[in-house]
């Protein structure tokens, strides 16, 4: 296990992790010290639960492939918020993997608008169903429908085992290691992305994709590692006050997420786009003020990078992430579908840094709860 200086006066360990319990005063206020200590141990720690998400993945590989998603209409993947943006990621890399056509779509579209989710020919449906919870009420809601309408079978990705979600899969991918404490998803939903990856390779029959994912966890320990200061350099630049996530193909999806995650913890203006999209206007957004992050892929890169050029010649700061030769490299040998959540850590603690920065907690975005849960739903 990887040990290393945080920066905050102590050495870190994640098999600490789950015994860790911030510093609160006799009259039970937090101590302002101890802000975001569960954010951060949650981000440094996530190798840990990536590795979880594949063993549980291979251990229900025999039972994944009876649910085959070529015997089905469509893969659909589905969740709230951050799992929801998983879910473009995943479906993209699914379709991808198994020529199978493969959506994503909110929870709540598939309780709302069941229509416009499935075939109206009585053809059957393979659900993904992702929740951090387990217990998020449109989620809930839009299985139950899902399964008393008898649509088709069902798939649960999930990091609390005892949840209701995780007892109304055909399989459930359930990952302890991912549990969180603060508000904001990290290590949770790099886990469940794990997961969906492995999947589509088991739904695929690529078995070199699959262990290839096993060299993930010790190339994202380094990464947490060697660019801490870079993602903590970032995250309290104060010049900046909007920042654009460019992403495309299964790293849009990733992209949205980074976005997500700076503006819960940090209340900064933040946008995902494609690449080439934000050509088509978003980019009259552009000043002196702008961070543009960009996810870069292999297949892609000239086109990406060209976009990244232009908007440095307008005169935003660019930060790129890639396999080599960026200011993030992952230096990973893994295959380009295989490591789409390397572009994870080091935006999460961006984010993180950001919001420390401007006196915020990131443990406890503004306005936001652990998991929603609605009545009359």
């Amino acid at each position: 296990m990887v040990h290393w200086d945080t920066g905050k006066g102590h050495i870190y360990s994640p098999k600490h992790d789950a015994t860790y319990q911030p510093n609160f005063d006799p009259k039970g206020v937090i101590d302002m010290d101890s802000r975001g200590t569960y954010t951060y141990t949650e981000i440094t720690s996530q190798p840990v639960a990536w590795a979880e998400a594949l063993r549980e993945v291979k251990s229900h590989s025999p039972q994944l492939r009876r649910f085959t998603p070529s015997s089905y209409s469509q893969l659909l993947f589905t969740g709230c918020g951050s799992t929801y943006y998983l879910s473009l990621a995943a479906a993209a890399l699914a379709q991808a993997f198994t020529g199978v056509i493969c959506r994503a779509l909110p929870a709540s579209e598939l309780l709302l608008y069941p229509d416009s989710a499935y075939p109206g020919n009585g053809t059957q449906t393979l659900l993904v169903a992702v929740s951090r919870s387990g217990t998020t009420t449109e989620t809930l809601r839009a299985v139950e429908r899902f399964k008393q309408e008898r649509r088709g079978s069902v798939v649960v990705v999930c990091n609390y085992p005892d949840s209701p979600l995780a007892a109304m899969g055909d399989v459930a991918i359930l990952i302890p290691a991912g549990r969180e404490e603060s508000v904001a998803q990290t290590r949770s939903f790099a886990s469940m992305y794990v997961a969906c990856v492995a999947m589509a390779t088991v739904w695929g029959e690529k078995n070199a994709a699959l262990d290839s994912l096993d060299q993930l966890p010790a190339v994202g320990e380094r990464l947490l590692r060697d660019n801490e200061v870079l993602a903590k350099q970032w995250g309290e630049n104060t010049a900046l006050n909007q920042i654009f996530f460019l992403g495309s193909g299964p790293r849009y999806g990733l992209a949205c997420e980074a976005a997500l995650k700076m503006k819960e913890m940090s209340l900064t203006v933040v946008e995902p786009f494609h690449f080439l999209e934000f050509r088509h206007g978003p980019m009259s957004m552009v000043t002196s003020q702008t961070l543009i992050v960009g996810l870069l892929s292999d297949a892609a890169r000239a086109h990406e990078e060209a976009v990244l050029k232009q908007m440095a010649g307008m005169g935003a700061h660019t930060l790129s992430l890639a396999e080599s030769h960026a200011d993030v490299s992952f230096d990973s040998g893994v295959p380009e579908p295989m490591r789409g959540v390397l572009y994870l850590p080091v935006l999460q603690l961006m984010a993180y840094y950001r919001a420390l920065s401007k006196g915020l907690d990131p443990d406890r975005p503004h306005n936001l709860s652990k998991v929603i849960e609605l009545d009359g739903v």
